[in-house]
């Protein structure tokens, strides 16, 4: 699963997952059966507040593969859903009594692992054989980073799940052992814990080898390199390391990472290439060109064409903190300048998530619902060859691709 995130924000969000946004999305009552296909409608708001050129319901077997992503059950409590290959039936996977807080898709088989009430569990791919795998306890709520279970991740082979409690943990499916490599870095003052390095896991790189981890500080986030065989933790060097935050995402040989920011917050937009075996940092785009100009780029993807797939804005006005700029869907060589052509006519003013389909041939678009919504959002999909957008689920964030 992509790991997401906004640098602006404190330790006390940092390390606990975003809770459940409020879907619009009718859905099977908490502890009703699962494994029991439901295909569900778009509700008459979702339909009526699509825009011009969309098309409610996507074309039969539009989707490579599942497409998951957490949004509200009937009870306001956040849970795993995906939307089948047809692009049209949506189906629950998790039926928890408290939110799911994160959630992985093995990429083998469909099992689902995920966080819900400090715990972590995992189902089969139609949501059931539920087992907890995890039990990190109650959480101190003026201290949640002490003991909180975070971010799942599945090898690529599907033996092995890292994820967040105390540091960085490794679960081993067939011992059912775990073992933590990286212990949070915590020193109390006044008898109060605080944090000065936390670790958690972003996604394996696609051979394996190497793993993302989030580096959690009291304020501010980045990321390092994790090489399971060595054991060592690669951070970033170079004058962009300061500077290169967000949305980090592997290149299909895991050679390397982009990452890019498309808001002005506590750190520059822009975006950046990392070298994963080195951690060296390459400023790709600057963010602040002169006085009263500014490029944004989020969501980047290396297609298997070898060309970088990404949203681009670039502004020669005042924009307040936080504020989305206009994106547009581009594509370029991989120095993200060479050959930069715009794909799409459209803005995407309201984008809060993308997730760009394995082949670069459309992205998945969670647009907001409104313009102080900051999490998930309508999920439609737009196409790299122009066709109309077609909208696949009426909420969704957290997107990830599964078998």
């Amino acid at each position: 699963m992509l790991v997401r995130f906004r640098a602006s924000i404190g330790v006390s969000v940092l390390v606990i997952a975003a809770s459940g946004c409020a879907g619009t999305m009718a859905a099977p009552a908490p502890g009703s059966q699962p494994g029991v296909e439901t295909t569900v409608a778009l509700p008459f708001e979702a339909l009526t507040s699509v825009a011009p050129g969309f098309t409610p319901g996507a074309p039969q077997g539009m989707l490579p593969g599942s497409l998951y992503y957490l949004s509200n059950d009937a009870s306001a409590i956040s849970q795993v859903w995906r939307v089948e290959p047809d692009g049209v039936t949506i189906r629950a996977v998790t039926f928890e009594p408290v939110n799911v807080d994160s959630y992985a898709v093995s990429p083998v088989d469909g099992r689902v692992a995920y966080v819900s009430g400090n715990q972590l569990l995992q189902v089969d791919a139609n949501g059931a054989g539920r087992s907890v795998l995890v039990s990190g306890g109650l959480i101190d709520p003026n201290n949640p980073f002490v003991n909180r279970i975070s971010s799942p991740a599945w090898s690529p082979d599907g033996a092995t799940l890292a994820y967040g409690n105390g540091g960085l943990n490794f679960y081993t499916l067939s011992t059912g052992s775990s073992n933590r490599v990286l212990e949070d870095q915590i020193t109390h003052v006044a008898e109060m814990p605080f944090p000065q390095e936390l670790y958690w896991p972003g996604a394996y790189s696609p051979d394996g080898r190497k793993l993302l981890v989030m580096l959690g500080y009291y304020e501010g986030i980045s990321f390092a390199v994790y090489d399971l065989a060595s054991g060592a933790l690669v951070r970033m060097t170079g004058d962009g390391s300061t500077d290169a935050c967000c949305e980090p995402v592997w290149v299909p040989d895991g050679r390397a990472l982009y990452t890019a920011l498309p808001t002005i917050g506590m750190l520059s937009p822009g975006m950046w290439r990392v070298d994963a075996a080195s951690g060296a940092v390459t400023t790709l785009i600057e963010g602040f060109v002169e006085l009263g100009t500014y490029n944004f780029a989020g969501y980047p993807s290396l297609g298997p064409d070898g060309l970088l797939h990404y949203f681009f804005a670039s502004e020669q006005s005042e924009r307040e903190v936080g504020g989305r700029p206009p994106l547009q869907m581009v594509r370029s060589g991989q120095d993200g300048f060479t050959g930069r052509t715009v794909l799409r006519p459209e803005t995407f003013e309201l984008l809060n998530e993308a997730l760009w389909s394995p082949d670069a041939s459309f992205v998945v678009a969670a647009m907001a619902t409104g313009e102080n919504v900051y999490q998930g959002g309508r999920l439609d999909v737009y196409y790299v060859d122009g066709r109309p957008a077609v909208t696949v689920a009426p909420f969704g964030r957290d997107l990830a691709w599964g078998p």
